[in-house]
């Protein structure tokens, strides 16, 4: 798709300021994940592209000299989609350690000298992770850039690649819940509370409902708005389909997910399961025993 400097600058703009927004709503635990150091990193990089861009963009001979580096226009397009392929190529590394890391948190399979060490080791990840999908980008993947054959100072819009992997993700993650309720629907079984109160039973089918519940009523309606933009012929732009809102969506969905899947029901009606930080579901479980029997 073809996007107006412009615009790339305006929407940069406006993804760097909702970015902030969302880091400066999680401040109180952003950096007690790999998610949330990831999501910090993020905000870091597109505010620097965003700067990079009006800087260039908004002089009236179209370029800037930079440490003896003549940047232009040209520079700006080419930035923008290699910044684009970057961010595309680094979905699905971040679903899976994200997901990993939430495993291990909602299992208590940290040991306590590495729960503290948690910041560094998750920084040392991401950085780790920006470097590896760079280097994919230039070396390994079969990108190639599309500039336009005119003079720097007369370039108006960029080529931009758009991303797919945003409606994959969510499809991907929407089936998982759909079979984590059809497992729960059809599963008769109810799991014992290992508490002191040994005929207290609580089935996996309400955690399942419960988790759901507690997501859509949240996240529902952004759902909805970002199968519309991924359905949409011209699709998201590379450059914005990877963004602190999005990141905190999927931390959202990744909990939901695990809960349903991995997560026993007694420690959740005791409050003993330790679930990942998230400003913006409220995982807290409250089971009416009247009701199971019921079910």
């Amino acid at each position: 798709m073809i996007i107006s400097i412009s615009f790339i600058l305006l929407s940069l703009g406006v993804k760097c300021l909702l970015n902030w927004v969302l880091v400066f709503v999680q401040r109180s635990h952003i950096c007690q994940s790999f998610l949330g150091v990831f999501s910090v990193t993020q905000a870091v990089i597109d505010t620097a592209l965003t700067l990079f861009v009006a800087v260039i963009y908004l002089q009236t001979h179209g370029y800037v000299i930079l440490l003896g580096f003549k940047l232009t226009r040209f520079h700006v397009c080419l930035l923008v989609q290699i910044l684009g392929q970057v961010y595309s190529n680094l979905h699905w590394p971040v679903i899976i350690l994200a997901g990993l890391d939430h495993l291990c948190t909602l299992t208590q399979r940290l040991q306590i000298t590495v729960a503290k060490a948690r910041w560094p080791v998750c920084l040392f990840v991401t950085s780790l992770l920006w470097y590896l999908t760079a280097f994919y980008v230039f070396l390994l993947s079969d990108f190639n850039p599309v500039l336009e054959d005119v003079p720097y100072n007369q370039i108006q819009q960029c080529w931009v690649f758009h991303t797919s992997e945003i409606l994959q993700v969510i499809m991907l993650l929407l089936l998982s819940l759909g079979s984590a309720v059809l497992h729960a629907g059809c599963s008769t079984r109810l799991l014992k509370d290992q508490s002191s109160n040994q005929t207290t039973k609580l089935s996996r089918k309400s955690v399942v409902y419960k988790a759901i519940h507690i997501f859509l009523r949240t996240w529902a309606l952004f759902l909805f708005v970002l199968t519309v933009l991924s359905l949409l012929p011209v699709g998201i732009p590379a450059y914005l389909g990877l963004n602190v809102a999005w990141l905190s969506f999927l931390n959202s969905m990744l909990i939901a997910v695990l809960l349903c899947a991995v997560c026993p029901a007694s420690q959740l009606m005791q409050g003993l399961a330790a679930v990942p930080p998230d400003s913006f579901c409220k995982w807290k479980f409250k089971f009416s025993l009247a009701a199971e029997d019921r079910t």
